[in-house]
């Protein structure tokens, strides 16, 4: 059921389940959203008419803490720390004004969305990063990508380098000093010439699932650096996203888990993209209307050209008359 047709089942109003969807008082999944169109199942989704209002979808928030460590989710567009030469916020200052002082553990793009781990405590932090160094934190994510993975492709391997050559990161096996890099891949979801695509990281490396996917045929859409100009057009910004992160509490031994849903702008263009989909090889007649993502135009009708001509001709012939029509 779609999330929009859910609200309504429960007797809200259209203008009253749009303007909840808006001030960020619909959570699905533990995250606010304001995409009415996404299919729910009616558990997951949480009304909070008590929660302040807020921009949905470019606000940090705080999934799960306790005293030395939280979970957040990160929107995309916000730095996950301070960065020379930029005054804008950060993960780390909007993470604080709920927390209190926190400390880095790892950073996301800042481009990326999703779940990402921050310390309270220096013991916190140290706990950590020693699990993320013994590959003991499991991070998946989703990434809409341009063309299908190849077949057979679950697994993507490589050494990689700060310069492959071109001044990008990238791969080189002849490389003594390159890092071993090493991402698992399925299929999710089809999704005509693109797809949605499920990497988890092995290992740690700057870009890894971008490169990888990348130098494998299926850059990710909206990723100007390693796909191109024309990849980087067909999404406004990286369609990648961090979906789930799961590890062991280093003090409390206790197994946690988290996910966090598409987030709304890229579960918008995943639904467009199927839309295209399906519509991509549907035949087009005299008069049909041709759907397009976001807007509807008609094709034109062009007339018989012998129509055309014949008109010019009319109106030649009556000018012609005007002219030498005698005056009286």
């Amino acid at each position: 059921m779609r999330l929009i047709d859910h609200l309504k089942s429960l007797e809200f109003s259209n203008k009253q389940a749009r303007d909840y969807l808006g001030s960020g008082k619909v959570w699905v999944g533990g995250i606010p959203t304001r995409d009415g169109g996404r299919e729910v199942q009616s558990d997951e989704v949480v009304i909070r008419m008590e929660a302040p209002k807020i921009r949905v979808g470019r606000g940090l928030v705080v999934l799960w803490r306790d005293n030395s460590m939280a979970v957040v989710w990160k929107p995309s567009g916000m730095l996950s720390a301070p960065a020379p030469k930029r005054d804008e916020t950060n993960v780390l200052a909007e993470a604080s004004r709920v927390l209190g002082a926190v400390l880095p553990v790892y950073r996301l793009g800042e481009e990326t969305s999703g779940l990402m781990l921050v310390a309270r405590t220096e013991q916190g932090q140290d706990q950590l990063r020693s699990l993320l160094k013994s590959q003991n934190v499991q991070q998946r994510y989703l990434a809409i990508c341009q063309r299908g993975l190849p077949p057979d492709t679950t697994f993507i391997e490589t050494n990689m380098v700060r310069d492959r050559g071109d001044g990008k990161r990238g791969t080189d096996r002849a490389n003594p000093n390159a890092k071993y890099a090493a991402t698992k891949v399925r299929t999710v979801e089809a999704l005509g010439p693109c797809s949605l695509v499920e990497a988890t990281l092995c290992t740690r490396n700057m870009h890894q699932i971008r490169i990888h996917l990348a130098e494998v045929g299926s850059p990710i859409l909206g990723d100007a650096l390693y796909g191109g100009a024309g990849v980087a057009r067909r999404s406004s910004r990286l369609a990648l996203h961090a979906w789930e992160l799961s590890f062991t509490h280093p003090l409390t031994g206790a197994k946690l888990s988290f996910e966090a849903p598409l987030a709304d702008d890229l579960e918008v263009l995943r639904r467009d993209l199927k839309v295209m989909k399906a519509t991509k090889k549907r035949p087009i007649t005299e008069g049909q209307e041709v759907e397009t993502v976001g807007r509807k135009r008609r094709k034109k009708q062009s007339k018989p050209k012998s129509a055309k001509n014949n008109k010019k001709s009319k109106l030649r012939a009556k000018a012609k008359a005007a002219r030498t029509k005698p005056k009286k």
